[in-house]
């Protein structure tokens, strides 16, 4: 049984940083992904991560700023959080497809595992 846990959230000023972990147990070859979810609107991806790490995917508003990484050895993904707007504002939720399901997807359709989520808050 895959189980997430988020940390790291918390309240930023506008132009900081806030780095993100998911501390996954129970994985086997899982692609992992973040999305994040605002007061009011639907559930958005942010970014994912292949098993291998090689592939990387962003959403267009956090292309630049975020980093997203993984160290499989520690069974941890990260998501690192540069120059952070008021609209980024949100609960961060880390997701993992299904087992063997390496290919990161930008789908939340694709994701079988949810953590609990992290807020982060930034202000202006």
């Amino acid at each position: 049984q895959v189980q997430l846990v988020e940390s790291g959230g918390g309240l930023v000023q506008a132009g900081g940083s806030l780095r993100l972990s998911c501390a996954a147990s129970g994985l086997t070859l899982n692609a992992i992904a973040w999305f994040r979810q605002a007061p009011g609107l639907e559930r958005e991806f942010v970014s994912s991560i292949s098993w291998s790490g090689r592939d990387t995917y962003y959403a267009d508003s956090v292309n630049g700023r975020f980093t997203i990484s993984r160290d499989n050895a520690e069974n941890t993904v990260y998501l690192q959080m540069n120059r952070l707007l008021p609209e980024d504002t949100a609960i961060y939720y880390c997701a993992a497809r299904g087992s063997y399901y390496s290919s990161a997807s930008t789908s939340k359709d694709e994701y079988l595992y949810w953590g609990q989520g992290t807020q982060v808050t930034v202000s202006s």
